[in-house]
Parts: structure tokens; C-alpha cells; sequence
């Protein structure tokens, strides 16, 4: 399904020089200071990666989903950081809009999206909601030609720079599951919006989430995504299908950029007169670490092609999804133990991958959320 492959070509190897060239000689100011350039994310949207995955008719570049794969792949070759503010844009932030928005809503938002203008979030978890997405408690009730919004959202990734929400709220309190749930689109300096304290987390720095509080929040009728109630939990599942692979590919790129480091330093510390590169035992752990990237890498492209040729893709989302995060876990791993002492020393890196990539099986769906959809799909399918 790629459309053009001289142009993919042309579009990998500029973000692969630019990942290469400009954001891993930051990578250590950005986990010092948490916080990312603005002459970079300028230059991000210059090259047009804040619209990525939005349709060429709204002016975002409208790869395939393969071609976001590969896209993925090679921005996961540095901090996760990076990639976090140009992916609500491509991803959660925009995509229920892409997906089930109304002709005003896409035009009056993609474009903006596409430029990096506005940052979109993606408000869906709760303190108490979190995978049981179903059982969303914030409200929206419909008072004339408005909504009143009310409730907090959790962990709401790139909500420090969001210019627009994308919110799940319940528009049917007495319908206590999915159906219940609509999708809103909400200006982030809409009167009543508040925002937490930025999150102290585990890694990731440079990224940033908190809390969205919406007391008593008024938006018009027409922020209703797709204009129609009950949908948005719906929204929210096509969202997080594509979000999931999205991620998937990232822990390929950072897997491999894991593995070429831990390679480069097993091929130049020496240890009893050699390399230890030579050292079977070592051998053994880059020999496992380069088999199950392969591996994924291979189930994240052949899952987007079957969502390209118009394929449901939730099982193989979620395969890749839980495979893909729990190897790239695994690969960290192996690379600290690699680097020895070294490994556990800030000044190598490794230490601080190894930090931003136990997210990476918590967030869009934890492993175990991804077990559960792969198994319910299985017996519905066999019935």
C-alpha cells in the first residue's frame, strides 16, 4: 500500500538525519531541563510531522498506515519526548475527528492540527476510569443548543500545550456502559477548564501530562464529534486500534536504537584480552534481542497493511501492541546488563531508555488489557 516509494524513501531518511543530526545531540538537555526546544518543535512543523497522518485535503501529508509505521520507527531512534509532541496530533488528538467528525469539525480543525498550530489532546481516562474506558463518569449534560461538561481526566498526555481536547463524557447517565458515552471536541481555553500540576514521572521527561478539570464547562452542540450521542466510546476503541500499532512501532525504533548502542559498546569494551562482543554470553543476549525486533517490526508492518487493504485489525493491533512493548522491555533490559556497570550510569543513556520504555506497556491499553481484547476476540470469532 505505499503510494510512492521514492517519496517514502525521501520522507525516511529526512526524519531519520534530522532524529540523527539535531534530537539525539539533545536528548540529555531535554531529560535535564524536561522540556523541549521551541526552535525544534518549530522546525517539527516546518518539516510537516505534526500532520502526518492528517488527510492531504486538510494539508497534513495523509501517510498510509504502513507509511506511519515506518515514520514511527525512525523517531523511536531517540527520547520517546520527541515523538510525544508531534503523536497527539497524529494520533489520538486528531484522529476521532479524521475518523467520525463532522465536514465543519475537520475543516475547522485538521488544518490547524496538520501545521502543528494547535496541539490536540486526548481526555479519556479518569482517576477511577481507566481500562474499563466503558465507564466514563465525567458528564455532559445538554442544556438548549449546549453541553455542561463536568468531571476530571487522568494522565492526559501534552495537556500543558493543548489548544483542543478531544473528550469522552457520559451524555446518558442513565446507561451506565459504552452507550452512554459521546465525543466531544473542546477548546482548551474554554472558561471552566483547569489543569493539575504537571506529573512527576518515572521517565519520559520532556513529555508532559496532568489533570483536566472541567467545572461546569460550556461548548456548543456542534462540538459533539460526528454530531451524533452514544457514540464516542465507539470513537474511542478506532482510536486506541490505531494508537496501539503506533506504539508498537515506536518500541521497534527504540529496540533497535537499544540494540545498535549495545552493539557499538560490546564491540569496543574489551574484557579478558577481547571484545566482549566475542563472549558467547553476550552474543547470546544481542542474538535475542535482534530476533524478537525483527519479529516485531515484521507484525507491526503486516498489521498495517491488513488495515490499509480495509482490514479489522483489533486482534493484530492488540498482538502488536502487547508484543512489541514487552520486547522492547526486554531489549532495555539486556542492554543495561550489556553496558555492565555503565549501563546503570546516567551518562551512557541506556539507563534513562530504560526508564522511558516501562510506559510504553501501561499506556493506550496495559499488556494485560491487550491479553484480555485478543482472547474475548478469539472466542467471538470461533463462535
Amino acid at each position: 500500500m505505499i503510494r510512492d516509494q521514492e517519496i517514502l524513501n525521501q520522507l525516511t531518511d529526512t526524519i531519520a538525519r534530522f532524529v540523527r543530526e539535531r534530537l539525539i545531540p539533545l536528548e540529555d538537555q531535554v531529560a535535564e531541563e524536561d522540556a523541549i526546544p521551541d526552535a525544534v518543535i518549530q522546525e517539527m512543523r516546518e518539516l510537516g510531522l505534526f500532520g502526518l497522518t492528517i488527510p492531504e485535503a486538510y494539508g497534513g501529508l495523509g501517510l498510509t498506515l504502513e507509511e506511519e509505521m515506518l515514520v514511527a520507527m525512525e523517531l523511536g531512534h531517540t527520547s520517546p519526548a520527541f515523538r510525544s509532541v508531534i503523536g497527539t496530533n497524529n494520533g489520538i488528538g486528531s484522529a476521532a475527528i479524521v475518523f467520525d467528525g463532522t465536514d465543519e469539525q475537520k475543516q475547522r480543525y485538521l488544518p490547524k492540527y496538520a501545521t502543528g498550530e494547535l496541539i490536540g489532546s486526548f481526555c479519556l481516562t479518569e482517576p477511577d476510569v481507566g481500562s474499563d474506558a466503558a465507564s466514563v463518569k465525567t458528564s455532559a449534560a445538554k442544556e438548549g443548543d449546549q453541553y455542561i461538561l463536568n468531571g476530571t481526566k487522568r494522565f492526559i498526555t501534552n495537556a500543558p500545550r493543548a489548544g483542543t481536547f478531544t473528550v469522552m463524557a457520559r451524555t446518558n447517565p442513565g446507561e451506565k456502559k459504552a452507550k452512554g458515552v459521546s465525543a466531544f471536541i473542546v477548546e482548551a481555553d474554554s472558561p471552566g477548564i483547569s489543569l493539575g500540576a504537571k506529573d512527576k514521572k518515572m521517565g519520559h521527561a520532556g513529555s508532559h501530562t496532568c489533570d483536566v478539570i472541567f467545572d461546569n464547562v460550556k461548548v456548543p452542540a456542534n462540538a459533539l464529534i460526528g454530531g451524533e450521542e452514544g457514540k464516542g466510546f465507539y470513537t474511542s476503541m478506532k482510536v486506541l486500534d490505531r494508537g496501539r500499532l503506533h506504539i508498537a512501532a515506536v518500541s521497534v525504533g527504540v529496540a533497535e536504537r537499544l540494540l545498535d548502542d549495545a552493539l557499538r559498546y560490546a564491540m569496543e569494551r574489551q574484557q579478558f584480552g577481547k571484545p566482549i562482543a566475542e563472549h558467547q554470553l553476550i552474543q547470546a543476549m544481542l542474538a535475542d534481542s535482534k530476533a524478537e525486533c525483527y519479529a516485531a517490526k515484521c507484525m507491526v508492518l503486516d498489521a498495517a497493511r491488513k488495515r490499509d487493504e480495509g482490514e479489522n485489525i483489533s486482534t493484530e493491533a492488540s498482538c502488536c501492541k502487547m508484543f512489541a512493548t514487552e520486547m522492547v522491555g526486554r531489549v532495555a533490559d539486556r542492554a543495561v546488563q550489556i553496558h555492565g556497570g555503565s549501563g546503570y550510569i546516567a551518562d551512557y543513556g541506556v539507563e534513562r531508555f530504560y526508564r522511558d520504555v516501562r510506559l510504553f506497556r501501561l499506556y493506550e491499553g496495559t499488556t494485560q488489557i491487550q491479553q484480555m481484547v485478543i482472547a474475548k476476540n478469539m472466542v467471538r470469532d470461533a463462535s
